[in-house]
C-alpha cells in the first residue's frame, strides 16, 4: 500500500486514542505475543505444540549493524557508539517476539512462569503464514530494521535476543529485560495468527495491573502515549488500517493477561503488525518493502514519543 507524503507531521503532543483511525482517513490507499486475546485463532493461539515453518520470502533482510543484545542467557555486548541524534541519551529495547526454534523446545517453552495475574507459558512458537513463513523471523527482521532507524538517530538500542540462544526469553525475562536496563521505550514486536478476513495491525496497551509481581500503575499512560503515536504513525507509514477485528478500528487494545506488560516497569507496548494467516496481509507482512516502511513507522512513533 502506498505512502501518503502529504500528511501533516505528526504533533509532539500526545495524541488521542482514535490517532489511528482519524489518520487512515486521509490516506488514498488504508484498507493486521503471548498469545491472541479473546476470540483470535491461529496456530499462535494454544501454546506451542506446533513448529511453524521458518522458511523465509524472496527479500531477505538487511544486515544487522552492531548493537548490544541483553540476553539471560549470553552476556551483553557493548554496542559501538551510536551517531549523535536527536534520541541521543535514550535506551530503547527491541523484543522480537518468539524465537524461530522455539518449537525444538517444546518442554522449555511449556513451563509455566508467573506473569503477575497467574501463570502462563515461558513463551511459544507463534504463529505463521500459510506459505511458511514464520513469526520469529517476520519479527527479527523487522526488529533489526528498527534498530537500525533508532541507532541512526543516536539512541542506544538493545536487543532482547538475536539467535544467540536455542529458545526464549521466557515472557517474564523479557519484561526483565527492558526493566533492567531502565529502557526509555520497549516495544515487543508481533504479528497475529487470526481468521481469513481479519486484517490490520493493533498496538497492545498494559491495562491497570497490581498483583503477584505485577504493578503497571506508574506506566499505563506514558504507555498509551506511546502505543497511540506508534499506531497513528505506522498508519502514515505503512498504508495499513488499524485492525477491523481487535480495538474497535482505533488500532489500540488494552491487555492484562500479558506478562510481558505486566510485568514492566519501563513503558512498553506490543505490536501486532497485521495477520500472517489472511492472504492479503500475508501478502504484505512477507514484503521486505512493507517490513521497511513498517519498522520506519515504529520508528517514527518512538522518536516522537521520546522527544515529548
Amino acid at each position: 500500500m502506498r505512502h501518503d507524503e502529504s500528511l501533516p507531521p505528526v504533533p509532539r503532543r500526545p495524541l488521542r486514542l482514535a490517532a489511528a483511525a482519524l489518520l487512515c482517513l486521509g490516506l488514498a490507499g488504508c484498507g493486521g505475543g503471548e498469545g491472541p486475546g479473546p476470540g483470535l485463532a491461529g496456530p499462535g493461539a494454544t501454546g506451542a505444540t506446533t513448529a511453524p515453518s521458518s522458511a523465509s520470502p524472496a527479500a531477505s533482510s538487511p544486515k544487522p549493524t552492531p548493537t548490544r543484545t541483553a540476553s539471560p542467557s549470553a552476556s551483553a555486548s557493548r554496542t559501538p557508539d551510536a551517531p549523535t541524534g536527536p534520541l541521543s541519551g535514550k535506551t530503547v529495547v527491541v523484543d522480537p517476539g518468539h524465537n524461530p526454534t522455539n518449537h525444538l523446545h517444546t518442554a522449555e517453552i511449556n513451563r509455566q512462569v508467573d506473569i503477575g495475574t497467574g501463570r502462563k507459558e515461558c513463551d511459544t512458537t507463534g504463529t505463521s503464514t500459510n506459505g511458511g513463513y514464520a513469526e520469529a523471523e517476520f519479527t527479527l527482521d523487522v526488529a533489526h530494521r528498527l534498530r537500525k532507524l533508532l541507532r541512526a538517530q543516536g539512541a542506544e538500542v538493545i536487543l532482547t535476543y538475536d539467535r544467540d540462544r536455542p529458545w526464549g526469553p521466557c515472557v517474564d525475562e523479557r519484561a526483565r529485560l527492558g526493566n533492567r536496563e531502565h529502557a526509555d521505550a520497549v516495544v515487543s514486536i508481533h504479528a497475529d495468527g487470526s481468521a481469513v478476513g481479519n486484517r490490520g495491525f493493533h498496538v497492545i496497551l498494559p491495562a491497570a495491573v497490581r498483583g503477584g509481581g505485577a504493578d503497571t500503575s506508574k506506566i499505563v499512560e506514558p504507555s498509551r502515549d506511546l502505543g497511540t503515536r506508534i499506531a497513528g504513525l505506522f498508519v502514515r507509514s505503512t498504508g495499513s488500517s488499524p485492525s477491523n477485528y481487535v480495538g474497535g478500528k482505533t488500532g489500540l487494545d488494552v491487555r492484562k493477561d500479558l506478562g510481558g506488560l505486566n510485568l514492566s516497569t519501563v513503558p512498553k507496548v506490543f505490536i501486532e503488525c497485521g495477520n500472517m494467516r489472511d492472504p492479503k496481509d500475508a501478502a504484505l507482512l512477507t514484503s521486505g518493502g512493507w517490513r521497511q516502511k513498517a519498522a520506519q513507522g515504529i520508528a517514527d512513533g518512538i522518536s516522537s514519543y521520546l522527544k515529548g
